[in-house]
């Protein structure tokens, strides 16, 4: 098995490629820089934006494998850039170069946005209409790249990712606002959180990935704990883990009244035809990510 990997720098993509160089599998990882350096792993320089670049990397490497993480995920952005409609186009580019250099597995990174949120649960099989632009362009993806596979005889798997967090979390987002906020001794000014969300420790995400890699699934598949906490939860038990609880101002914003209530992956493909299950519990997750942000936080926002 040769994986060539995308968007290892990423939050997600470095747990991927950790649990992949702990597997002992050979690893490509493809990048736009080659400051990344390893004698566990091999960097190849490709800007998969440009489709010539890519189908250079997939002669030269010959990957049997093939696990796409790298999209635009800018916070605050992502969800109408029309930097969507590029990388939708780059991943089937990518997936055609795959599929035509005799690649014989690929899973991708999806997102939980593709489903319409009128229920608590989330099935595979249930509906998708994506109320967001980034939704669309990745369920648009989702179609092209299985059509694809099933064109070249390519199993091919798609992961739907809902809510994370852990080491390495880009500012923008709930829990690395949260704590910036509270190691810098300023008030963390959060919504009353009583919305319910199915939240993962990235590094048991990367881990997901690489059991769905490994697997014989096909179609898509949700990453997920299987049980939406309210995030309120989540704030409070770091703040707790931080010893800040005094800094914490819930109801500070106000909420989104389009929010629905609670939403929760179903991770019954994922445990049963997959065969993962998360290391971390709730509370063992936000305390390593806790002592993460402790370390790491002027490092991380210097």
């Amino acid at each position: 098995m040769r994986v060539l990997l995308t968007g290892a720098t990423g939050f997600i993509g470095r747990q991927v490629l950790r649990s992949l160089v702990d597997d002992d599998i050979d690893v490509v990882v493809a990048s736009r820089s080659h400051d990344q350096k390893s004698d566990r792993y091999r960097v190849e320089g490709v800007d998969l934006l440009d489709r010539r670049s890519v189908t250079d990397l997939i002669s030269r490497t010959k990957p049997t494998h093939l696990l796409h993480l790298a999209w635009d995920v800018t916070p605050g952005q992502f969800w109408t850039s029309p930097n969507n409609i590029l990388w939708t186009t780059a991943t089937l580019e990518l997936m055609r170069a795959f599929a035509e250099g005799d690649g014989r597995r690929a899973v991708f990174a999806g997102t939980c946005a593709e489903y319409t949120w009128d229920r608590p649960l989330l099935v595979e099989t249930g509906p998708t209409e994506p109320a967001t632009f980034y939704g669309e362009m990745k369920d648009v993806t989702r179609r092209g790249v299985c059509a694809i596979g099933k064109r070249f005889g390519i199993p091919t798997a798609w992961g739907r990712l809902f809510w994370l967090y852990g080491p390495h979390e880009a500012p923008g987002r709930l829990v690395s606002d949260v704590a910036a906020a509270l190691l810098s001794g300023r008030p963390a000014l959060c919504s009353d959180g009583l919305q319910k969300r199915d939240y993962l420790n990235v590094e048991d995400a990367g881990r997901a990935f690489v059991a769905a890699l490994k697997s014989d699934w096909h179609g898509a598949f949700n990453i997920g704990s299987g049980r939406a906490v309210p995030v309120r939860d989540i704030i409070l038990e770091l703040s707790r883990e931080l010893k800040r609880e005094d800094l914490v101002r819930l109801g500070a914003k106000p909420s989104n009244p389009n929010d629905p209530p609670e939403i929760t992956a179903d991770v019954g493909v994922l445990r049963n035809a997959i065969g993962f299950s998360p290391r971390y519990s709730f509370e063992e997750g936000i305390r390593d990510t806790a002592n993460w942000w402790r370390t790491n936080f002027r490092f991380a926002h210097g």
